[in-house]
């Protein structure tokens, strides 16, 4: 179980000093080095030390690429085995017809669920409980000029990496759900090598 609550703070938050991590875990500093240490033997986190100033350089803690496989990929060979036959077999407007269809089905059920959102924040907030519930382990930030709409985990990573479609396909979907009166802009995309995929969502103003 502590396991699990260290490597999801690093997923949901970054890189982390030990201390951070300790506060946020509310346990002792000397306590999150003795798991860190052995989440690090075991390759599931990995550090690195940033200089700050004077002084010694500060040691940050992050998950490893093994410790990212242990969040789950959505049937990640078989989609992409898939994408890799309509490719072959078809040809590549095949394939964006699929992913074309995907998105109309899931902008539909989208829609329905966010159907009794009245306000922006109510479908925001709506929305990153449903991703979560999907694997997506969304959440948001209210900010001075809008809203951060961040999604800290990819379910379908390894099948967006075979095909980006998949990704252009979900920016029009949420651009679909929060109507014309919001820009959205992608401003991490995990597939870039960013940890997380995170979108500025701002209000036009009339």
């Amino acid at each position: 179980m502590k396991t699990n609550r260290f490597l999801m703070l690093l997923k949901t938050r970054g890189a982390l000093t030990a201390g951070e991590i300790a506060k946020e875990l509310k346990i002792t500093t000397e306590g999150a080095r003795l798991q860190l240490l052995k989440l690090t033997e075991e390759g599931l986190i990995q550090s690195t030390h940033e200089s700050k100033g004077v002084g010694r350089p500060t040691q940050y803690f992050s998950l490893s690429e093994l410790g990212n496989k242990g969040f789950p990929d959505t049937h990640a060979e078989l989609s992409v085995k898939l994408i890799q036959q309509i490719k072959e077999t078809l040809c590549e407007d095949s394939l964006q017809k699929v992913i074309s269809a995907g998105e109309q089905k899931a902008k539909q059920r989208y829609h329905q669920q966010l159907k009794h959102a009245n306000t922006l924040e109510d479908k925001i907030k709506l929305l990153a409980e449903i991703r979560s519930r999907e694997g997506y382990m969304a959440e948001y930030i209210k900010e001075d000029n809008g809203y951060l709409f961040i999604e800290n985990h990819c379910p379908i990573c390894i099948a967006a990496h075979t095909c980006e479609g998949f990704c252009i396909s979900e920016l029009n979907v949420f651009k679909y759900l929060l109507g014309e009166e919001v820009k959205i802009k992608r401003v991490n995309h995990i597939i870039a090598g960013d940890r997380r995929c995170a979108y500025n969502i701002i209000p036009l103003k009339h």
